[in-house]
């Protein structure tokens, strides 16, 4: 199996809302979620995977390098956003991938209007940003024991 190209998968808001709404003509639900994923692990598959099976094409809202800093600190992100970009759009799963600068993706939930919006069960229902722009919000729960947070403080911890 090989990647798929992220060029092709990877889609500024012009192109991402066009897509959306060629995807709606066609009568497929557009699922939605985003994050950092900064260090891509297992309980990020698994979120990702639980979010396509919400509807049928997947679109990943993924913060730019500057709000993760604002957000995580200026140490991170640990990967550039072209990179976490690129792992993100070689997984099946994956439809698109769209980039936002903000630090909630409020902007980018309303301009695309997603049919499901998907959050990990860490947040409460009234936490979840934009939640007024999709039809519908799905809280998923997350695998026990996975954070990227986590896994750099043991890489810390061993040097």
């Amino acid at each position: 199996m090989h990647a798929r190209d992220a060029t092709l998968v990877t889609l500024s808001w012009p192109r991402m809302r066009a897509l959306v709404a060629r995807w709606r003509r066609d009568r497929r639900r557009v699922v939605f979620t985003n994050g950092v994923f900064d260090i891509l692990h297992a309980g990020h598959v698994e979120l990702l995977g639980k979010a396509r099976a919400k509807g049928d094409a997947l679109v990943v809202g993924l913060n730019s390098d500057a709000s993760v800093r604002r957000l995580k600190g200026p140490e991170r992100p640990v990967n550039r956003w072209r990179d976490r970009a690129a792992v993100l759009a070689a997984l099946a799963c994956v439809d698109a991938v769209v980039g936002f600068g903000q630090d909630t993706p409020a902007r980018l939930l309303e301009a695309l209007r997603p049919d499901v919006l998907v959050k990990g069960a860490d947040y409460a229902l009234g936490e979840i940003i934009g939640a007024g722009h999709a039809r519908r919000v799905v809280r998923v729960a997350l695998k026990k024991g996975y954070s990227t947070t986590g896994i750099i403080r043991k890489l810390r911890a061993a040097t």
